[in-house]
């Protein structure tokens, strides 16, 4: 996918990212660091829709519409080329995502020179053939000295930025800065470097009018909030400013995870009806809802067919989908779709007595459950060919978003677009994985031990305090012990599986089930692969959950739990008391990667999967009789 910037009078692009990376790392009002040059992903709003191909998952999209609204009538893929070498100067060539430069502020690397990239002091030098080498110079150099001879040198991005709470992101105010407030001076800024280290302490802007000078080290911390000016408000994605902002803005590098966090939603592609052809038509419903005629049906699967817009739907007649449509429109056929609860579904089919066995994007296989495991495991659902769907909805700078899908609980989420959105980004993977239900009356049990009890009640007083410290309801969001330790244990297999299936530990993931509201009594894990191409269903990961491979990942994921290389500090952790969302949890022992967690290695507790230094009663592992 490349990446373009525009000016009023032509298209530049300037380097390539996949289309995923444009829903979890470099989406709308995301910074792209590349060697030479930063931008900002522009709004939605900006982007060639009719580019974008049409994603439909429509429990996922009832979901989205809950969140952003009924005027979101469908997920689209960010716009690629499919071809593999292109002519630079071809119109194929431009398609892609439109980026303008940001910040605007550059800085020479050979006489330090500090000026907007608009101010005529610096060119583009585009690079057709090599995107990504795209770059601003200065023009004329002649050095930190002034005595040597002029030439152009290259500018690159000045690395300081200002970000807050509220999703705003701005330029440094690099005049304010050295001059400790507003000013009238308006000669040249230099950044230089002092000392053999590139700590803050040794890096100073300078004026060259005045000769007022700051290093950088009083522009974070307690020192920031009184050397830097209020927010502007500003979304350089949206060219826009709000108008009020009272969070205080603080200094951020670029290139700094802080300053993008994702927010999105995700689904499986499942079956919801008991016929293919019914869960085919309700799958691509917005397409049939206006639909009147035979002839009107068969025209639009013609352009299915021709686009892959429902994959399956062509094994069916246009006289057998015309009956399936008439049959939903006069209420004969159930076609509502559930938008409270995006796991709830896909729960009720893992636990069929005989789940489907082959859809175009779910085919699954029961499996043996390991012999010394029978006590704790209910049952395994081996699934060799799943889809995924996520879909962004908006993103938060400085703090990231808690899992959770009430506003109310999360960071001001900031907007993809001016306008309210009609469409959002949306991506699907696909993938096989393992699913593994536990026996609901031996957790029952465990729930009830005084260590498993005691041990909650350390885990919700951190949650609390962590909540109190973001101005949360400190009462709310818990997802109680079971969560944590299903959670738990499926970090411990994602680390194991990464070792043997082939598949490396980032593009594993997890859904963990452990809703027992309302009479729920959900308890499983699915741990599954997430590639964006065939290389995430090679079937690696399914033959690991067969009886044998899957009783011996346990026994080595169990057995490795016991000892952590930061033990005993890592056992001895109290959530209470650091007012943390873990206990016995570190990198050394039970965190994964950002990609593979669905809760950013929050709630998580070695203890209550087995015996630990500090804590040997409360392992559900353990013979359950004995305390």
């Amino acid at each position: 996918m490349s990446k373009k910037f525009k000016d009023t009078s032509n298209i530049t692009p300037v380097g390539e990212v996949r289309p995923t990376q444009l829903l979890w790392t470099y989406g709308p009002g995301a910074l792209i660091d590349m060697p030479s040059l930063s931008v900002v992903t522009l709004g939605i709003d900006r982007w060639e829709k009719d580019r974008c191909p049409p994603i439909v998952e429509a429990r996922l999209l009832a979901a989205v519409q809950k969140v952003l609204g009924s005027q979101v009538e469908t997920m689209r893929m960010p716009p690629f080329v499919k071809a593999d070498k292109v002519d630079p100067w071809s119109a194929e060539a431009r398609v892609g995502v439109p980026v303008r430069p940001f910040p605007r502020w550059l800085r020479c690397v050979k006489c330090g020179m500090l000026a907007e990239y608009d101010s005529g002091l610096f060119k583009v030098k585009e690079s057709r053939y090599r995107p990504e080498n795209t770059r601003f110079v200065h023009q004329s150099c002649c050095g930190s000295e002034g005595d040597k001879p002029a030439r152009d040198a290259d500018a690159v991005p000045a690395r300081f930025l200002l970000a807050c709470r509220n999703g705003h992101l701005d330029d440094f105010p690099w005049r304010y800065y050295v001059h400790g407030g507003q000013t009238d001076c308006t000669a040249g800024l230099r950044f230089f470097e002092s000392g053999a280290s590139l700590q803050t302490e040794n890096l100073w802007i300078k004026c060259d009018g005045c000769d007022a000078k700051r290093n950088m080290a009083q522009a974070f911390g307690k020192s920031g909030k009184e050397n830097l000016p209020a927010c502007r408000g500003r979304h350089p994605h949206l060219d826009r400013y709000d108008s009020d902002c009272d969070e205080e803005p603080r200094g951020v590098l670029l290139g700094a995870t802080n300053s993008w966090f994702p927010i999105t939603l995700s689904a499986l592609a499942i079956p919801l009806a008991r016929d293919p052809i019914i869960q085919l038509v309700q799958d691509g419903w917005d397409n049939f809802v206006d639909v009147e005629s035979l002839i009107e049906v068969k025209a639009i699967l013609k352009v299915m067919v021709k686009n892959a817009i429902l994959p399956g739907i062509s094994a069916y007649t246009p006289d057998e989908v015309w009956a399936v449509v008439e049959a939903i429109q006069n209420g004969d056929i159930d076609n509502t779709v559930t938008q409270d609860d995006i796991k709830g579904p896909e729960w009720d089919v893992f636990i069929e007595p005989n789940p489907p066995t082959d859809w175009p994007h779910f085919l699954s296989e029961s499996t043996e459950v390991p012999a010394s495991y029978k006590a704790q495991i209910s049952n395994v659902l081996l699934l060799k060919r799943l889809r995924e769907v996520n879909a962004l909805i908006g993103f938060t700078r400085v703090e990231a978003p808690e899992e959770s899908n009430d506003p109310d609980e999360q960071p001001p989420m900031a907007a993809l677009c001016n306008d309210t959105p009609d469409w959002i980004p949306a991506s699907q993977v696909h993938g096989e994985g393992v699913f593994i239900r536990f026996a609901e009356d031996r957790l029952k049990v465990w729930e009830e031990k005084p260590a498993v009890k005691a041990l909650s009640e350390k885990l919700f007083e951190g949650h609390q305090g962590w909540r109190n410290s973001r101005k949360l309801d400190p009462d709310k969001g818990y997802p109680g012990i079971r969560y944590v330790l299903l959670h738990t244990l499926s970090h411990l297999l994602i680390r194991e599986l990464a070792l043997e299936c082939g598949y490396n530990a980032a593009s594993i993931r997890e859904r963990i089930y452990a809703d027992t509201s309302d009479g729920k009594s959900q308890a499983g894990i699915l741990i599954y692969t997430a590639a964006a191409d065939s290389d995430g269903t090679l079937g690696g990961l399914v033959e690991l959950g067969k009886p044998d491979s899957l009783g011996r990942l346990l026994d080595q994921a169990i057995n490795r739990a016991k000892i952590c290389s930061s033990d005993p500090l890592c056992s001895e952790h109290e959530p209470q008391k650091d007012r943390t969302l873990h206990a016995a949890a570190c990198h050394a022992c039970a965190f994964a990667a950002e990609t593979s967690c669905e809760r950013g290695n929050l709630y998580l507790d070695r203890a209550l999967v087995v015996a630990t230094l500090d804590n040997p009663h409360a392992a559900f592992f353990n013979d359950l009789t004995n305390e």
